[in-house]
């Protein structure tokens, strides 16, 4: 008895040794992201706004397919622990599928998403740029999903080093291609924001094609494509019960930032160019805890397995401590230097610069605001999917995102005329409800092996 209080914290080696990789996985990742708005904020900021928006846009739906990939996570984890291969093999070829699917299926948002962000209160000139970015996108789309199911049954199965080197190459590669493809340099054609996309593409069928035959090479005992076409009706709708409401949770998130582009768009381009740029400061700090999450996410998905109570505990304290410490160094560096992160974004020579880092500037001291409830939510995110917790979160997430936040964010913004400010306001509101709702869920319910059922039936 006298062990289980201090012994938490021997799961901080494990945790840190398998969230690093990942960290730097989901690190390298968003630069892909970042250098798209570096270049397009260096090519001009009209390009910039439309980035910020369409970005946003597809980000969304490509998280909602995305969904029946992280399911591959902790069932793989839990498949893997007890060397159930053949369960590994049919989720996996499963989560294919649904990639597949879903990609046929967002067709028409993708071709028609000029008229939908015109739709969306968009200036017209941001919703063509934003329209041709999109077109390209959807072709993207496919081996970003593929790739993202390869990326969680590498990472269930802890082999990590190879996401790392695999989107290191992707990340040099859609700089020199933005590079050539935005400005038209060195003889290649200036396509402004479509050469972004085209580098989007690139890069994630890299990643594709690097995981793929990693896969195949490292661990032949899966058989992983193995009867690709054979249909597992069983399995395709078990990952489909767990990793949409996984997709339709990150959706909620997602959307909340989206639909503050959105408003942001309302007040002017300058603003949602600041926005943009914020957005893309916190996400990056962000990536930290994605990687730590999933890393909690394994953790708790083995010790599910094991019907380990105790230890489900343990990686859960030791989860929210390392987040929480993070968190720490990410509100004294927002706090101490902001214009000077934000002023990496902007051509110093362009007529709107200075008002787009003080808009930028206030909206970072903003970010800072947030930081520990955002480390809350998505670490008690992390640790629901690894007990396999996913429907019943997905709706708490719903409510405070949408319900909560997102008035919050109209009403400080609109009704009580502080704008910018309010709309991210509302959004510190929105995680913060998630965090304290997320951990209830946890503690109260799923971390309780023992004494009930985790999670809906799967």
């Amino acid at each position: 008895m006298s062990r289980i209080v201090p012994s938490w914290r021997d799961d901080f080696k494990p945790l840190i040794r398998l969230g690093l990789p990942l960290i730097g996985t989901s690190v390298m990742g968003f630069l892909m992201v970042m250098i798209d708005s570096l270049m397009l904020g260096w090519y001009n900021v009209t390009s910039l706004a439309a980035a910020s928006i369409a970005g946003s846009y597809f980000f969304i739906l490509f998280t909602l397919g995305a969904g029946v990939g992280y399911a591959v996570m902790p069932i793989v984890a839990a498949a893997s622990a007890v060397q159930d291969e053949v369960r590994v093999r049919r989720v996996t070829r499963m989560a294919f599928w649904w990639a597949l699917v879903f990609f046929a299926l967002a067709f028409p948002l993708f071709f028609y998403s000029g008229k939908i962000l015109l739709l969306m209160g968009q200036e017209e000139q941001i919703a063509a740029e934003g329209q041709m970015y999109l077109r390209i996108m959807w072709i993207t789309l496919l081996p970003a999903m593929l790739a993202n199911v390869l990326r969680s049954f590498l990472s269930a199965l802890d082999r990590t080093a190879v996401l790392v080197w695999s989107t290191i190459a992707a990340v040099a590669l859609n700089g020199v291609v933005n590079y050539l493809l935005i400005f038209g340099n060195y003889g290649f054609p200036e396509l402004g924001i479509r050469g972004a996309a085209i580098a989007s593409c690139s890069v994630q069928t890299l990643m594709m094609v690097i995981m793929a035959f990693y896969a195949n090479w490292r661990l032949p005992a899966y058989s992983l494509y193995q009867r690709l076409w054979k249909p597992d009706r069983e399995v395709f709708f078990e990952i489909a019960r767990l990793g949409f409401p996984i997709g339709l949770t990150s959706v909620a998130e997602v959307g909340l930032f989206s639909a503050a582009a959105v408003m942001m768009g309302w007040i002017g381009e300058v603003e949602l160019a600041a926005h943009g740029i914020a957005l893309q400061l916190a996400g990056l700090t962000f990536m930290f805890h994605i990687g730590m999450s999933q890393a909690a996410t394994i953790r708790c998905g083995v010790k599910y397995a094991h019907k380990d109570e105790v230890g489900l505990r343990r990686t859960a304290y030791a989860s929210l401590a390392i987040a929480l410490a993070f968190a720490v160094g990410v509100v004294t560096m927002f706090l101490t230097v902001p214009s000077h992160l934000v002023g990496i974004f902007i051509d110093p020579a362009d007529p709107r610069a200075d008002a787009v880092i003080a808009s930028g500037v206030a909206l970072v001291y903003l970010a800072a605001l947030f930081q520990f409830v955002d480390a809350g939510q998505v670490t008690a995110i992390g640790v629901l999917r690894g007990v396999q917790d996913t429907n019943v979160p997905m709706w708490l997430a719903t409510v405070s995102y949408w319900i909560i936040g997102l008035p919050a964010s109209y009403v400080m913004g609109f009704i009580f005329g502080w704008q910018q400010t309010g709309i991210w306001l509302g959004l510190t509101v929105g995680l913060g409800a998630a965090a304290v709702t997320l951990m209830i869920r946890f503690w109260t319910k799923s971390v309780k092996i023992g004494e009930t059922v985790v999670a809906e039936p799967v």
